[in-house]
C-alpha cells in the first residue's frame, strides 16, 4: 500500500487506511479514490498530491 500527500498543507491518504468518513473505504488505492477527492484539510483537488515514502 502507498501514500499520497498534498503539496498544499502535507495532509496523507494512506491508501491501507483509506477516508471512511469520506466514504472511501480501507485498503481503497489511489487510482480508484474518485477524481473529485478533495483534500480533507485545505481542498486542494486530488491532482495536488504526490506519492510518499512513510
Amino acid at each position: 500500500m502507498k501514500a499520497y500527500m498534498c503539496v498544499i498543507c502535507g495532509f496523507v491518504y494512506e491508501e491501507e487506511k483509506g477516508l471512511p468518513e469520506q466514504g472511501i473505504a480501507p485498503g481503497t488505492v489511489w487510482t480508484d479514490v474518485p477524481e473529485n477527492f478533495k483534500c480533507p484539510e485545505c481542498g486542494a483537488t486530488k491532482a495536488d498530491f504526490e506519492m510518499v515514502e512513510i
